[in-house]
């Protein structure tokens, strides 16, 4: 391992373990309601956002759904911020308003992650049209569930980024679950990427839960988006969350899904995976920086105010 892929692995390991004990963090605490939104978990799924979020520019943007935490982190939205949106404060990356499904941090390109279902789709195809207007060779990226596939937003917005060639790429983490219905009960056509072809947009299929596979793809795509020659491209990433689909709990007792269904994400967990890439030395290293700024992040959320009364009027309009 030369000094520059050690560089590159103990950044992405940082990124991974960041999001996968932050949101451990908040599956223990939530119990104590000092979290104050309901909760979507990406434990399992953190290697699609850090794969495709590596490469991309700061000037970059991602739009996301609910299921927004490993994508709002993987991007570098502020930690503090984030934990104290969960919290409701006003220090929070939407002033306490939006909680754990709307995170905003625009500074990083976090554009939102709205909670209705596929609502963030026609967004990245606006912000992609408007890049293309300007002449800029920034990219939107898109982060949708496989249930978004289903809506007829989802086809509109393809069929029309492909009619106008736009800079958007679509990235699909199929955890083959729209809340608790498997995606075999729900289309006959299961693989997303093949109906997405058919309106002419590349589209690539990940099924080995490979986070340097999804990354080596992203950066040819995004490279050819730039490029202004081809546009816009999709990526299918097969994933599993370890979760429920909301709260901070395991499901398993509900008998939609089973254990065993699991093993293999849990036996190719891209945390671990990473772990076992850097000496021990740098591991180390790395994990006592995401445990200070876990702490940081923690204490800055329960020391910070709540909204006062003088905001309840703010970003409010009458005609």
């Amino acid at each position: 391992m030369t000094n520059m892929e050690q560089k590159d692995y103990q950044r992405l390991y940082h990124s991974l373990l960041l999001i996968r004990r932050l949101e451990e963090k908040i599956a223990a605490i939530y119990h104590t309601d000092k979290i104050k939104s309901p909760i979507h978990l990406s434990i399992g799924q953190e290697f699609v956002s850090v794969g495709v979020c590596d490469v991309l520019r700061k000037d970059d943007v991602v739009f996301g759904s609910c299921r927004g935490h490993a994508m709002y982190l993987a991007k570098g939205g502020n930690l503090k911020r984030m934990v104290a949106e969960l919290y409701g404060k006003s220090t929070g990356c939407a002033r306490g308003r939006g909680g754990s499904m709307h995170l905003v941090d625009t500074e990083s390109g976090v554009m939102g992650t709205p909670a209705i279902v596929a609502s963030a789709i026609p967004h990245a195809v606006g912000y992609a049209m408007a890049q293309k207007y300007k002449k800029t060779d920034r990219v939107a990226v898109c982060f949708l569930g496989d249930g978004a596939a289903e809506e007829g937003v989802f086809h509109e917005s393809i069929n029309f980024a492909r009619l106008k060639q736009l800079p958007v790429l679509f990235v699909c983490e199929n955890n083959s679950y729209a809340i608790h219905s498997h995606i075999e009960a729900r289309t006959s056509q299961t693989r997303i990427s093949d109906r997405v072809q058919s309106y002419g947009v590349p589209a690539v299929h990940i099924d080995s839960g490979d986070m340097l596979a999804i990354r080596d793809t992203t950066q040819q795509m995004v490279t050819e988006l730039r490029s202004g020659a081809k546009g816009p491209h999709f990526l299918e990433c097969m994933t599993y969350r370890w979760m429920e689909h909301v709260g901070p709990k395991e499901d398993w007792h509900m008998g939609y899904r089973s254990e065993q269904d699991a093993a293999f994400w849990k036996e190719n967990d891209q945390v671990e995976r990473f772990a076992e890439l850097l000496p021990k030395q740098v591991r180390d290293a790395v994990e006592q920086t995401v445990s200070k700024e876990m702490q940081e992040a923690f204490e800055f959320a329960e020391q910070s105010q709540f909204p006062g009364p003088e905001e309840l009027y703010d970003h409010l309009y009458n005609s």
